[in-house]
């Protein structure tokens, strides 16, 4: 019998092998969701369907957990995975309450949407390739065309059909360039206030901060001009010339720091990040919350 690579078999997976690097699994989870918090539809159909409001942060824990476990685990294990959000999934449905930008109340939403889970992976998709050419080098075209393959199989995975995709990465690139200069893309309140602390304000214990506003800066740079627009965020001549230094500085490290830094799991950090709000919560300081849903 063969051995079980995984979905994404090592030696022959870009997506793996971008998402071996600590760098990118630490980041790109972040951009991914504030980026995808600017579809109303969405966010609220994730949103409304979340348990544990109070403590959002365990929840993205434990999705980035989940996601490294299917890009970088075996096709048993991401398949025990994949099995418990299909069950997830079939409860997310239902109806946009009230208006959001251009979709009326009452739009439907599902988890099998075929154009949302698309969406789901075109910012994954973006944010992966983003932090790596950020911190390491910049993809061959090959590497790109390769990635969004694999991220299409990504998708497949979770039941998005693969004719809703666009076929290569060209097509994708001319689609997602499209997609942010759209008037569909709207932020609510609440996904303003919940993308901002995804981004900006992940639960970190105090030693951790000085990194943590390097993280900030990055992060804040990373975002193309228009999400910055949607999120009202500056951006001024001194902080891309901060976040020049910032990048090139994590780069130089990345570079004589031994592999076992640089690659492989990041569930240590996903659980500090749980650890932290959970103490937060037990001292009457909770990171930001998603508030209660209405009752209707």
């Amino acid at each position: 019998m063969s051995a079980d690579e995984g979905y994404f078999p090592p030696g022959r997976s870009i997506l793996r092998s971008l998402q071996e690097e600590r760098l990118v699994g630490l980041f790109y989870g972040q951009r991914a969701l504030a980026i995808g918090a600017l579809h109303p539809v969405n966010y609220t159909g994730t949103s409304r369907a979340t348990g544990g409001r109070a403590k959002p942060f365990r929840r993205l824990a434990r999705t980035a957990n989940d996601f490294e476990t299917i890009f970088l685990g075996t096709r048993a294990e991401a398949d025990r995975v994949l099995a418990m959000v299909r069950g997830m999934h079939e409860r997310v449905k239902g109806e946009l309450p009230e208006d959001a930008g251009p979709y009326a109340a009452g739009t439907p939403y599902s988890a099998f949407d075929p154009q949302l889970m698309l969406w789901t992976v075109a910012v994954i998709a973006d944010s992966t390739r983003c932090f790596y050419e950020l911190f390491v080098r910049r993809l061959r075209d090959w590497e790109r065309e390769a990635l969004w393959q694999d991220l299409i199989r990504f998708g497949e995975l979770f039941g998005m059909p693969r004719e809703v995709a666009p076929p290569t990465y060209a097509a994708f690139e001319a689609w997602w360039d499209e997609r942010l200069a759209s008037d569909d893309l709207h932020l609510t309140d609440e996904a303003r206030y919940m993308g901002r602390a995804v981004a900006f304000e992940i639960p970190m214990p105090a030693l951790n901060q000085p990194a943590k506003r390097v993280h900030d800066l990055i992060m804040l740079g990373s975002f193309p001009p228009t999400v910055r627009a949607h999120y009202g965020l500056g951006w001024t001549h001194a902080q891309a010339r901060a976040f020049r230094v910032a990048v090139a500085g994590v780069r130089a490290a990345r570079t004589i720091a031994p592999r076992g830094l640089t690659h492989g799991s990041n569930r240590r950090s996903f659980a500090l990040v749980t650890a932290t709000e959970r103490d937060r919560l037990d001292r009457g300081r909770p990171t930001p919350q998603l508030p209660p849903l209405a009752v209707r």
